[in-house]
């Protein structure tokens, strides 16, 4: 399954951004076991590259493992080089097509959106979501009835569900799923939190 088959799918995005290496592959892992089929790991993440790599790792090459907060092709090329299956931008950023990978690429505005959708974006991460939020994404939709959206900033679990009632395409979720996982915290909590966000994507019951 491809990137957007499976947010189509699946209709969430777990974003693991922390400050221990190891308590962040452990974050991955615990999150591809609770049923998360789309992993990003920012690039901000302590040692983001080994996350990735390892991870990529012990995952197998299948699984949707990708690297966020790319902000270069040289962000790019050091990703695919330690596995990720995807890239995601903060912004819009030249020269990522080579890597043959799908990318989420951020935009807010429309010349933004047109100008991300030019440059070969797999869908568009509207970010930051919390600034217009789901009323922006809903007007957004008129203009744009065929754009793939994934909303990501400030989206708590009922956010999540304004946004997919307005025709996301999925969500991006970090600290309000990851919390303090990935700095080392309670791997029990996350799996809660994570069997919460299923629900309110998929339906699906703990």
């Amino acid at each position: 399954m491809n990137l957007v088959e499976s947010l189509r799918t699946h209709r969430l995005l777990a974003i693991v951004r922390g400050k221990d290496p190891a308590a962040a592959v452990r974050t991955v892992h615990t999150l591809a076991e609770e049923g998360i089929a789309a992993v990003e790991v920012s690039l901000t993440t302590a040692d983001a590259l080994t996350v990735i790599r390892q991870a990529r790792a012990e995952l197998g090459p299948d699984a949707l493992l990708g690297a966020g907060t790319v902000r270069s092709a040289a962000d790019a090329a050091r990703a695919v080089d330690a596995g990720a299956s995807f890239l995601v931008t903060p912004a819009l950023v030249d020269g990522l097509e080579p890597y043959g990978v799908p990318v989420l690429m951020g935009a807010l505005t429309p010349t933004e959106i047109e100008t991300a959708l030019a440059r070969g974006a797999a869908a568009i991460k509207l970010f930051p979501g919390s600034l217009g939020g789901p009323g922006y994404l809903k007007a957004l939709r008129d203009p744009f009835p065929e754009v793939p959206f994934v909303p990501v900033g400030g989206v708590d679990a009922q956010a999540a569900r304004d946004y997919l009632d307005r025709g996301a395409l999925a969500v991006g979720v970090g600290s309000p799923l990851v919390g303090d996982a990935a700095d080392g915290g309670d791997l029990g909590q996350l799996r809660a939190r994570a069997a919460e966000f299923r629900t309110v994507t998929v339906g699906e019951r703990p």
